[in-house]
């Protein structure tokens, strides 16, 4: 059974995602989020390809971002997400560090649901997909 729910990925904060103040532009965060939640679902093979296999879509319904300090050009940051609910609703938090300092730089969450691609309908529990992905489905 599966039981790790989160993932890192290191990212080196390139200059096109830069505002004029020359830190990171407020909304590339997002961007660093959705990779690493991208990795973090991949590693239960459960990515956007998947999802839609399986007859479901999982809108993202509810972000949230608490900017502590700006990250800069070049700087090295750790992105990790961590999902926290998936019963009900799939909610992964996420921080974002200096590698350099360990110092948080940024952290959130987004709340996905399920919707059923044929008939809109919003899933009011996690269909049994998600959970047997996630090696907790009981029988």
């Amino acid at each position: 059974m599966n039981r790790n729910f989160k993932t890192e990925l290191l990212i080196e904060v390139p200059f096109y995602d830069l505002d004029p103040m020359e830190i990171v532009w407020h909304g590339n965060y997002v961007k660093y989020f959705e990779k690493t939640r991208c990795q973090l679902l991949e590693n239960f093979n459960f990515g956007y390809i998947e999802m839609r296999n399986s007859g479901y879509m999982w809108p993202i319904v509810d972000l949230k971002i608490k900017y502590v300090e700006s990250a800069v050009f070049g700087q090295k940051i750790c992105c990790s997400a961590e999902i926290v609910e998936f019963e009900n609703r799939l909610r992964i938090n996420y921080q974002i560090r200096c590698v350099k300092t360990n110092k948080r730089l940024t952290k959130g969450y987004t709340t996905q649901v399920a919707v059923d691609l044929t008939t809109k309908e919003l899933q009011l529990v996690s269909p049994k997909i998600l959970l047997t992905k996630l090696g907790v489905a009981h029988d």
